[in-house]
């Protein structure tokens, strides 16, 4: 371009930039003078005279020899909109000489375009009520040409526009009901035109990639789509979702996807040929657009690529925005806007959003065109996801940071080549919680938090289980994973095989993400991002978060993962627990604060204190509040994923329908947006807002509080299976759902006070604790009392009945490192007032100790560092079995140094008398 060319008038300067890009996209440009329609497929004939009272139209378009279309040249900034009257005027007025060499509709060359360098806008006379839409560059001559002959093939529906009017009913037979509605609200939309972008919001685990190959094969079969560009947010999900695509069989002829169309991965534009899906993160996409090749396996500095401004896409011969019909957009809460916007909308294309997590600039790209909608919430009641529980870990340190007093010397680690220096530091540090695991990592505080999962977990997180539920760790970033990881084999006690890190930075993530799926002694993974979004573990049972989220979307992702339901047999095939029957919930456990978030939801199941028995006699009286609701729904749920397909059918038939149904009635009088929707429809407000819940809710219990059969038979069902539980584990907690709260606490302690004066005349170690306070209880006293609380109908553990005293007398107990069975005794003690502070067996004894020793010291005794060995390893086995008899020194460890011998050696004479003293004294 010459230098002065900027000096050109505004309209001569646009066309400069038109004739650049004509020439870019493969149209020759020519003067009329030097007509050459043999120069290529497309020949672009500038300032050509139309017919009379039709003016001189900018350019005249030629495919193979034939006129087709004009271009409107403008100056930039112009309106094109505005000028569409004129490019009409130029289609519709072309010479008597060029009409038998033209391609018209109803006397109208087909293809108009109105320019001004800047932008472009293209109507194609083909679509059915045709209209000019922006597109980013003129379309190659080859495109142009491809339009014609399917309009020569197809005259009533010659552009996908036309086809999809006429698409096949849709079979339902393997979908489900939100499938359904995102299939066919897309293809309405589609149909209407009215936007250019629908959204389909679909809760995680209800089968959005299956959802989007349905609709890809509808739209490649019978749309008239040619090329579907599939875009996911990372590439180890591209192999995922090329499976599915493999995978999927066609309803009609039973041959797989991949056997009628190719399916493959983006790794250049030369591949684009012969694919009619590909898939690609946009990071990959924006690469190619620029000329790039790229590898078709992971490569983490691209695909983690995270541009510091928004990118401007360029025009791409291999890659022209023609390319596809359909962009479909996976977690689209994500990917659509901000610095990859441009990307997305290079393409002539109508684009498919799938997110569980919209947000308000999800919505504004797809201009608030939701084509359908499918809660979280309603995937439970269906059973297509599991309700979840809450277990909150609170730590000092977490929540308050740290102090590094200078002049200590503290190890330093290089992030880069994870090498370790001593270094001294020479002033104070004080990190704050956001500073933790990222500028300080503090070991003890991983490491707490871990050892309290560890010491709850079979007890409050995962009650009457045995073995480590599949496990996922969040971490910051991988140096905290390399960290957790660590740390999680130590607090375990566990080997490699144990836990593993799952991040891009781990030595075969893939494989280790494909262990985790299936392997039962792979319990615990560790990941950053990787495992963060649209990654299937189904087995997965606790989603632990040692990181924080600051957002809604990346949270309900992050939480999906544990979400999905799973086969019975599949379950068990990878969890080695024989109380562990089949997935009906899971545990976020949380370490850092991250479900103290105003944005985080609470689960169905919010009343666990309330038993499905009082549930469904609320339900009944008409008595039952919206938690409650909810909560029944979360109960039902779960007891519908349990059942066999006969038990199902049966009560089907009992309910009148499903039992399913009533589940999702019980979800939808519960959901805010149709809460808030009735409430409109009652006369907004002036209605009462109260009245129109109460109504809601009255209407969705109706099908349980008018059954009575129903209900009976539901607790019938639920005793039915909770007995194949107690066959195996007798002491399961049913009710509990894994995490104490206030409510449940509070019973606990009322039921455990009731049940000790209820027995108090029965079991021996009530007797003894209540009618002489300073009287020893012996162990076997201990276990009796601890073996009859652990039957049904209690189930009931120290652990639990510790834990709730913790919930209900804050203040007045003290916490348990190291749970012990002699705690009962403390129990019992603190219920029946004989002591004030609810304080662990073996803190007492270690504090009574002190007292005696100092006792000793001031009588006069003293003992040597032997002597203190024999005192010292004593009273440990008085704080784990409440007291000591001379055949215990025959044990561990005291046999290592001679046993009764070597205690008499060692403490002389005196050795039977100081056994008892410590009996008398450190167990009163």
């Amino acid at each position: 371009m010459a230098s002065n060319d900027k000096q050109l008038p505004a309209e001569a300067w646009a066309r400069v930039k038109i004739d650049a890009q004509l020439t870019a996209a493969g149209w020759a440009v020519q003067d009329g003078k030097a007509l050459n329609l043999f120069a290529g497929e497309g020949v672009a004939v500038r300032e050509q005279v139309m017919a009379p009272d039709h003016g001189r139209v900018d350019y005249l378009l030629y495919v193979d020899r034939r006129v087709v279309g004009v271009i409107e040249a403008k100056p930039e900034g112009t309106t094109l909109s505005g000028v569409e009257w004129q490019s009409a005027m130029y289609a519709t007025g072309l010479p008597e000489g060029h009409r038998k060499r033209a391609r018209e509709i109803d006397g109208r060359l087909p293809f108009v375009f109105e320019a001004s360098g800047s932008e472009t806008h293209f109507t194609n006379g083909f679509d059915p009520d045709p209209r000019a839409r922006a597109v980013f560059h003129f379309p190659k001559p080859s495109a142009l040409a491809r339009a014609l002959r399917e309009a020569d093939a197809n005259p009533a529906a010659p552009t996908w526009r036309g086809k999809v009017r006429a698409l096949p009913e849709l079979d339902v037979e393997r979908l489900r009901p939100a499938q359904i509605k995102a299939i066919s609200g897309t293809e309405q939309s589609l149909v209407e035109q009215r936007f250019d972008r629908s959204l389909i919001q679909m809760a995680t685990g209800a089968g959005k990639t299956f959802t989007a190959v349905t609709l890809a094969y509808r739209l490649l079969k019978y749309g008239g789509f040619s090329k579907i560009l599939f875009l996911v947010d990372r590439n180890n999900l591209a192999d995922q979702t090329l499976a599915e695509f493999q995978n999927y069989t066609t309803p009609d002829d039973g041959r797989r996807f991949s056997e009628i169309y190719n399916v493959d991965k983006l790794t250049g534009a030369g591949m684009l040929g012969s694919s009619n899906v590909v898939i690609s993160t946009i990071q990959r996409v924006f690469k190619v657009l620029n000329g790039n090749e790229v590898l078709g396996s992971d490569d983490p500095q691209l695909d983690d690529w995270k541009p510091d401004s928004p990118v401007q896409a360029t025009y791409s011969s291999g890659m022209p925005p023609e390319t596809f019909d359909l962009v479909i957009v996976d977690e689209a809460h994500r990917s659509i806007y901000g610095v990859w916007r441009s990307v997305v909308e290079y393409f002539d294309a109508h684009v498919v959003g799938l997110t569980a997590t919209p947000g308000r600039q999800t919505f504004a790209f797809f201009r608030q065109n939701l084509v359908s909608s499918y809660t979280y919430q309603e995937s439970v009641a269906d059973q297509v996801n599991v309700d979840f529980d809450i277990y909150r870990i609170r730590t000092k340190v977490t929540e308050e940071g740290g102090t590094l007093p200078a002049g200590i010397f503290v190890p330093k680690v290089d992030k880069r080549t994870r090498v370790q220096r001593i270094e001294q530091i020479d002033e104070d540090v004080d990190y704050t919680p956001r500073q933790l695991d990222r500028a300080v990592t503090n070991p003890n505080q991983i490491r707490l938090v871990l050892e309290t999962f560890r010491d709850r977990l079979f007890t409050e997180v995962f009650p009457g289980r045995s073995a480590v539920p599949k496990t996922l760790i969040f971490a910051k970033d991988d140096s905290h994973a390399e960290q957790i990881v660590t740390l999680v084999r130590q607090v375990f006690g566990k080997g490699n095989e144990f836990a593993a890190k799952i991040t891009y930075a781990a030595n075969d993530p893939k494989g280790q993400l494909q262990a985790f799926r299936t392997s039962p002694k792979l319990r615990i993974a560790v990941t950053v991002d990787m495992i963060a979004t649209g990654t299937d573990v189904k087995p997965l049972e606790c989603v632990f978060f040692l990181r924080d989220v600051k957002t809604a979307q990346y949270f309900e992702q992050m939480k999906g993962r544990g979400a999905r339901t799973i086969a019975t047999a599949d379950f068990q095939a990878v969890t080695p627990d024989p109380a562990a029957k089949e997935k009906t919930r899971f545990v976020i456990v949380d370490g850092v604060g991250v479900t103290e978030h105003d944005f985080v939801e609470p689960p169905l199941n919010r009343r666990k204190s309330v038993s499905l028995v009082q549930l469904l006699k609320k339900a009944a009286n008409l008595t039952i509040t919206e938690d409650e609701v909810a909560t029944l729904a979360s109960r039902l749920s779960a007891l519908e994923l349990q059942l066999t397909p006969d038990e199902r059918a049966e009560i089907d038939k009992v309910a009148g329908g499903s039992l399913k149904q009533v589940v999702r009635g019980l979800v939808d009088a519960v959901d805010a947006d149709k809460q808030a929707a009735a409430l409109d429809d009652a006369g907004g407000e002036d209605a009462d807002p109260a009245q129109v819940i109460e109504n809601i809710i009255e209407a969705a219990i109706e099908p349980l509080a008018a059954n009575p059969d129903l209900r009976t038979r539901i607790m019938e069902l639920r005793r039915t299976h909770d007995q194949i539980i107690d066959d195996y584990n007798a002491d399961e907690l049913v009710d509990a759902y894994g995490v104490v709260d206030p409510e449940r606490a509070k019973s606990v302690v009322e039921d455990w006070a009731k049940y000790l004066n209820e027995h108090r005349d029965e079991i021996t170690a009530i007797q003894v604790m209540d009618e002489a306070k300073s009287r020893r209880v012996s162990f076997e006293a201990i276990k009796e009392l601890a073996d009859r609380i652990a039957r049904p109908p209690y189930n009931w553990t120290p652990d639990i009945v510790w834990a709730a005293y913790e919930q209900v007398d804050v203040g007045r107990v003290r916490h348990r490192d190291k749970p012990r069975l002699t705690d009962v005794v403390s129990l019992v003690r603190y219920t029946l007032g004989a002591d004030s502070e609810l304080i662990p067996f073996a803190d007492a004894v270690a504090e009574r100790y002190i007292g005696w020793l100092l006792a000793q010291e001031q009588a006069g005794a003293q003992f040597t560092d032997t002597q203190r060995w024999w005192l010292d390893r004593m009273v440990d086995v008085i704080s784990n079995s409440a007291g000591i008899t001379a055949d215990d020194l025959e044990q561990a460890p005291f046999d290592e140094k001679g046993g009764i011998g070597g205690a008499l050696r060692d403490l002389g004479d005196d050795a039977g008398a100081l056994l008892d003293q410590l009996n008398e004294e450190l167990t009163a």
